[in-house]
This record gives structure tokens, sequence and C-alpha cells, in this order.
């Protein structure tokens, strides 16, 4: 469930009116509503067994607005960058509710963490256990570590978002798991508290995941015999969400939660998740003006002032996302195929292809939903276009959390070197 809907004809985020913020804040841009998040944060965390650490996925959106939601409600974090950790910090999520996960962690980013005193470290490879360990050395700290494990198990999801087979780049192979543990049981730098394993994102059915956990679970197990004191169970985050209306929607949280509660049971072990994209995916939608309607020969354009460089998803990974005009259509409205494409100098810039819409006119606002994960944290300036601003609801309250930047600011990034200025 989400908290968008037509209120007297035109689509609203709770109690504000798009077609009001469009006018107030300009196109293109971001809207998050904050009841969306808190309903799935607390969906989430409340079929998971009790004292379990959920920590959004910062990665998913970055916002300190949305992650101050959700810090307010319990959340912590889990992180892949000291930007990330900083934002974090700044939102107001306590360090020991932080987790650093990711594959090419820096010294000075194991520094800046291990100074914040965060909750654990998720490695990810032998390498990266001995320069953590020489870093806490160095800083007479130890670190708490989970190893993150690969279990070899398909998330049967987009290639480009699937993290637990052998081909990956993430996580120790299973079958070196036991020796990697004794190995970071000799660096004094480091303090084994427990077991990681995610793999993958976007993930609609459970069978996966009952697989990884059961692998883990068992590991657990062994570790344990081997003398290990294992404490903590990280397992990840990657539950899809319903991008596509006529779809079958994926497992709910509380399905998933069972799946939990029977790989865990008699564990002992405090669980710890990752969800991102299940929080915040449909607790955003990018609003965008129809600039043309454009007749080719083959297709029917409607190009939007929203481009590839706002939200990248359908450019990167083919997905889908629901588009819906602003102002409602009436019952039983035509409807037109159309490409939804933007206005960047790509091919790639498309949104929808052939899809069945009411008619557009120049003018138009339209609503790109289930932008809410994956879309602002990952927009760039192509073409020298400013990212989308992005506006955080709250009931009839709305505020502008991130502004959008002029053309004079980008300009401004930049420098001249000395050879290159008039009179040199």
């Amino acid at each position: 469930m989400n908290y968008f809907s037509y209120h007297d004809g035109i689509l609203s985020a709770e109690g504000v009116s798009l077609a009001a913020l469009a006018r107030e804040v300009g196109t293109p841009f971001y809207c998050y509503s904050s009841a969306t998040l808190a309903r799935h944060y607390k969906v989430f965390a409340e079929a998971l067994p009790p004292d379990s650490l959920v920590a959004f996925s910062v990665k998913a959106n970055g916002n300190l607005g949305v992650l101050k939601t959700l810090a307010k409600l319990g959340a912590g974090a889990d992180v892949v960058s000291g930007g990330e950790l900083k934002k974090a910090r700044a939102a107001g999520i306590a360090a020991d509710r932080i987790v650093f996960s990711g594959v090419g962690k820096t010294k000075a980013e194991m520094r800046l963490a291990l100074s914040e005193g965060i909750y654990q470290f998720n490695v990810e490879s032998e390498p990266e256990l001995e320069a953590l360990n020489q870093v806490a050395l160095e800083m007479g700290k130890r670190a708490p570590v989970t190893l993150r494990i690969n279990p070899d198990v398909d998330a049967r999801t987009h290639a480009k978002i699937t993290t637990g087979t052998a081909e990956t780049k993430f996580g120790i192979p299973f079958d070196h798991a036991r020796e990697i543990y004794k190995k970071a049981a000799m660096l004094k730098g480091i303090e084994i508290v427990g077991v990681d394993v995610h793999i993958g994102s976007q993930i609609t059915d459970l069978e996966p995941f009952a697989d990884a956990f059961a692998v883990v679970a068992a590991l657990v197990k062994e570790l344990r015999a081997d003398g290990h004191s294992i404490s903590r169970l990280d397992l990840g985050g990657g539950l899809g969400v319903p991008y596509e209306q006529n779809n079958v929607p994926p497992p709910d949280p509380a399905a998933y939660g069972q799946v939990v509660a029977r790989a865990t049971q008699g564990l002992g072990c405090r669980l710890i998740f990752e969800p991102g994209r299940l929080i915040a995916a449909n607790a955003g939608v990018l609003v965008s003006e129809v600039i043309y309607v454009k007749q080719g020969d083959a297709k029917t354009f409607a190009i939007i002032d929203a481009g590839m460089n706002d939200l990248i998803r359908p450019a990167l990974y083919d997905s889908h996302h629901e588009i819906v005009p602003v102002r409602e259509p009436k019952v039983g409205a035509a409807r037109i195929q159309y490409d939804v494409v933007g206005p960047v100098c790509e091919t790639s810039d498309l949104f929808a292809a052939n899809r069945a819409l009411p008619e557009l006119k120049a003018g138009d606002l339209v609503a790109i939903l289930s932008a809410g994960a994956y879309g602002a944290v990952m927009a760039s300036a192509y073409n020298a276009r400013p990212p989308a601003p992005e506006v955080l609801v709250a009931g009839d309250d709305w505020g502008i959390v991130r502004a959008r930047q002029t053309h004079d600011d980008l300009i401004a990034q930049d420098s001249i070197p000395g050879w290159l200025r008039d009179g040199s």
C-alpha cells in the first residue's frame, strides 16, 4: 500500500497535490511520502523475530529527509561507503545501528567507521580482512566483523542485481568460509561476531532466501563447533516490490518472516536485515511534464522533461515503471500506444515502450511510479542537465529536501587551468 491517490481529480501524495507541487517546484521532481515510508518500515519490522536490527540500505535512497524519517522509527543503516556512513550519522542514526557492507572499503573508510564505533563490518574478502586488522591495530581497536558468505544460490532476479552466485564479485566462497574464519580468529585487531549473507535484489520468490538461509544457518553451527563465538546473523535484504500493477505481487513481509523464523530457529543469534527497495521504492514518484507529442512513422512518442539522467533504471536494467497522468483520466477514456522518452541524447533514454496511456498533450503532467529507490540516488548531470530535486511530504505539509541545481551551479563545479584562461 502507498499513499499516492487521486483527490478531486488530481494525483496527490498524502494530502498534497502533485500538480500544486509542480507549480511550486517545477518539473521534473521526485516526491516521497512519509506515511508510505513509515508503513513499509513497520510492516517489515513487525514481521521479523524480536530484537532484529532493520538497517535501511542507504544506497537505495540516501536523502537525509528520508533517512531521518526512518531513523525516528528506529531504523539503523546499511552503508557501502564513507559518504553513506556520514549521511546516516547526519540523519541521526546511531553508530551502533550501522553496518558497513561493500567489496571495496578503503583504509580511510575503515578508520572513519572505527572512529565512529559502528555495529559491524561485513567483510567480503581475505585482503579486506587483513587491511581492516591493520587499521584496527594502528588505532588500538578491535573491529567487529561478520564475514559475508557467498552461498552460490541463484536469486532468480535480474543478472545485474544478483549477488549470491559464484560468478559475482561479492562475498567469500562458502567452501572457504571455515578456513577464513580460522584466520580471522588469529588476527588481534578483529573480533568475530557473526555471519553475513546477501543474495541479491528485487527477489520475488521465497525459495532462494530459504536456500541461502539454510546454508548459513548450518555454517553457524559448524563455526561454533570450531570454537568461534557467533552471536549475529546478517541475512541481507532483497525482498522485491510490485513494479507492475497486473503482475503477481511478490511475497509479503509476513511470509518472508516465516521463512526467517524457520531457518534461524534455535540459533540464538541477533538477526540483522538490510532492506532498501522494499521500504522506499513505492514511497516515491518522479513527476514530469510532457514537452512534445511526436508522431513518427512507426511510433508515437511522448517526450517528457525527465531524462535517464534523473531515473536510469529503465535504461540500465530494462526495468518497468508504471506511468500515470497526474490529472485523473475519465472512466473509459481511450488509450494510445506511446513510447515515453526523455530529452537526453541517447536512444536508451526510454521510460516505456508501446505503453497504453490516456491521450497526452504538451503541458500534461505524468507521474513515474515506484521511483523512491535507486532513482534520485543514481541521478547524474549528463547532458549538463541538473538532476531533479526531491520533495518530502508528511500529511498536508511538504518540504524541498534537495534543491534543484542551476546551470551556474554545474558550471561552478568545473575549473579552467591557468594556461587556458583569457589573457594567458
